[in-house]
């Protein structure tokens, strides 16, 4: 069983340009999640897939395998299950070695929960599932509580008569911070390419966690959020 990490990074970012280099606590945003794979005793090996020179240059002191990733590849269009097939392929065939389950990480995602990568292999192996993926609940963003609007005219997306938190139904958010899938899923997807998320297989499994438990860096706030986490996290180390 060979279990390969691999963290993506695109350069190219509408909301927040080379978030993945971005300082935070003095270092590279992509930097933790670097720290993340390679201290999930559970993962074989570690590449990263990017079109970032910077954050190349940063993963190779670490001596993590590169892909430079192709230019069709790092786009807005570009699928990131072909960007994953893309670098397990190069890595398979750089170092001779073919994978079995594939740990899909963003590079822009500093603040995991401590082992949930231990925890998501732990749980796919458990299970049989095609992949695992990490999720929070809604809380008050619940879609119970949305409108539409025509003009100033708000329209509920549900009609209810929840005015209490704790009654709506639990409902879950995906956070971006781990999916882990087995190489079969991944490579299967080719078959059904008109199914954004077939890579995720059928038997699609998931591990809750707490709504601050992991940050995806899409905005200036998201750091100072970050920043917020890591530093009381460290206080209380």
């Amino acid at each position: 069983m060979f279990t390969l990490a691999v963290i993506l990074a695109r350069a190219g970012s509408k909301g927040l340009p080379n978030k993945c280099v971005r300082r935070l606590r003095g270092r590279a945003v992509i930097e933790y999640t670097f720290d993340h794979a390679l201290e999930a005793r559970r993962v074989d090996g570690v590449v990263l897939s990017t079109d970032s020179a910077e954050a190349i240059h940063l993963a190779r002191e670490k001596g993590l395998v590169c892909i430079e990733r192709p230019t069709h590849l790092a786009d807005d269009t570009a699928r990131l299950d072909d960007a994953l097939r893309h670098a397990v392929c190069e890595y398979e065939s750089r170092c001779a070695r073919e994978t079995d389950l594939v740990v899909m990480l963003y590079g822009n995602v500093p603040v995991r929960r401590p082992g949930i990568i231990d925890e998501g292999i732990q749980h796919i192996l458990e299970t049989g599932a095609d992949s695992v993926q990490t999720v929070a609940p809604v809380g008050k963003h619940h879609p119970d509580w949305m409108f539409r609007l025509n003009r100033d005219r708000m329209d509920p997306v549900h009609r209810n008569r929840h005015y209490r938190r704790q009654d709506l139904e639990p409902l879950y958010l995906l956070d971006g911070g781990l999916t882990v899938m087995t190489r079969s899923a991944l490579f299967n997807a080719l078959d059904d390419s008109e199914e954004p998320h077939a890579f995720l297989g059928h038997d699609r499994r998931a591990i809750i966690v707490a709504p601050h438990d992991t940050v995806d860096i899409d905005e200036q706030i998201d750091l100072y959020l970050a920043e917020a986490i890591l530093t009381a996290r460290a206080a209380t180390s």
